[in-house]
């Protein structure tokens, strides 16, 4: 087992990191730009090290800077949180290369999963449904439009290398398609410095339904049940639960085993998710795999009572998976609280805490850094805290929920707190009638 464990990120996911070493015995090392200096995980690890200032090519991406980190304090695995270098194949072979443990997938893995069209090409060969597409990336518009019309409008022209709907557009008939095809390249080339683009029939009105795995190196696979992340605005999700509300007993099983496959084609080896799009009529195809502990990871822990850092770290320090596949066993759900205004287009809104009331009582999980006083640095994602509510059925944990943002005080800064107060009231949310485009049409009061 490890003896320290740096944590090459920030906020939240670090503190919670954090958290578990302690519980484990093992000793932490905290990394921080300046502009995080008095972020709670700086203040609870067992040690701290500045590797940069504010810009994350400065800190939380600077190579260099983190490993060096790692060597001046001798430790011997590096978390690399969500986000940031988790899913950077080379940080991780960089890792190996000093001998400190990468807590995570491997590079070959992280590579095989990172590259959508590679991914796609895998998972047909493992048998897993795949939405229908082309077979490789796009060389031309006249290829777009001749493969287009093949598969049947709509369709989606997504980034290879890409993630967070960047790169990605929907294209509804022919004469979209030049505007479309060379935005979605030009985005891709800014965000990924990889402009390659394929192209995927349009699923509509799709649940974003995911599998959570684990797998260890010794060839087992597990799962640990569904999430579901559909209510989502920009391809960013919002809000997340288990079980589904649209899942079956019999869907569950084939989605589970899909992700069992997916996982074992590539000798898996940590935590990470599978994600699937479920369309209106329960067929599901692999949109991609997370090979990383997810933002919303917090939301399986609750139903199956199963820490996902902890198992982390166990099978990167060589321990066995139990190979038991997990069953909800309460129903969760996540509140995703952004530090941004839902009333002027969720624009972000750093600044100082003034006030800071955090709800608490039967069912309620808070996971955050933030405190009174505390300045949200404008440089990084937005989001300050997760709230989650869970209880035996779905019902009781939307009015868990709704009492607890009611009770969630945060003043200074503009928060997602209203719209969540009004999603947890709203009847097709409440009756589980909703899809990826449930909030193009969601008007906040």
């Amino acid at each position: 087992m490890f003896k320290k464990i740096l944590i090459a990120n920030r906020g939240e996911i670090a503190l919670r990191v954090i958290r578990t070493c302690r519980e484990m015995g093992i000793k932490t090392v905290a990394v921080y730009s300046t502009a995080d200096k008095d972020s709670l995980h700086v203040k609870f690890a067992d040690e701290a090290v500045c590797i940069g200032r504010a810009a994350s090519s400065d800190s939380y991406l600077n190579i260099p800077h983190i490993m060096a980190a790692a060597e001046i304090t001798n430790a011997d695995g590096i978390h690399p949180g969500y986000g940031f270098l988790a899913e950077n194949a080379r940080f991780a072979e960089i890792c190996g290369e000093h001998n400190i443990k990468f807590i995570g997938p491997t590079p070959d893995q992280i590579r095989s999963m990172g590259d959508k069209i590679t991914a796609k090409e895998t998972m047909i060969r493992a048998g897993v449904p795949v939405v229908p597409g082309g077979e490789g990336l796009l060389q031309s518009l006249e290829e777009a439009k001749s493969l287009a019309k093949e598969i049947g409008y709509p369709v989606i022209l997504k980034a290879t290398a890409g993630g967070g709907g960047k790169g990605m557009r929907v294209v509804w008939q022919e004469d979209e398609m030049e505007k479309n095809y060379n935005t979605a390249k030009i985005e891709a080339g800014a965000s990924f410095k990889n402009d390659g683009i394929y192209m995927e029939k349009f699923v509509e009105e799709p649940r974003h339904i995911e599998i959570q795995v684990a797998g260890d190196r010794y060839g087992k696979v597990c799962h640990l049940s569904e999430r579901d992340c559909s209510i989502q605005r920009r391809h960013q999700k919002l809000v997340e639960e288990s079980p589904s509300p649209f899942m079956t007993p019999e869907l569950r099983q084939r989605m589970g085993d899909a992700a069992i496959k997916a996982a074992s084609a590539i000798g898996y080896e940590s935590v990470g998710t599978i994600e699937f799009l479920v369309d209106k009529h329960r067929n599901f195809y692999f949109m991609e795999m997370n090979t990383r502990i997810q933002v919303e990871h917090c939301v399986t822990e609750e139903v199956t009572n199963f820490d996902l850092i902890k198992e982390q770290i166990k099978i990167a320090s060589g321990e066995a998976i139990s190979g038991q596949n997990y069953e909800p066993q309460m129903h969760a759900i996540e509140c995703r609280i952004n530090a941004e205004d839902p009333y002027n287009d969720f624009r972000p809104s750093p600044g100082k805490i003034t006030v800071l009331n955090q709800p608490g009582g039967h069912g309620i999980r808070i996971d955050s850094h933030v405190y009174a006083g505390y300045v949200i640095p404008p440089y990084y994602d937005s989001m300050i805290a997760k709230i989650i509510a869970v209880a035996r059925t779905r019902e009781e944990a939307i009015n868990t929920m709704s009492r607890a943002l009611n009770e969630y005080v945060i003043e200074g800064v503009k928060t997602t707190i209203p719209f969540h107060q009004q999603l947890m009231k709203n009847e097709d949310f409440i009756k589980g009638n909703f899809n990826t485009k449930f909030l193009e049409s969601f008007k906040l009061l």
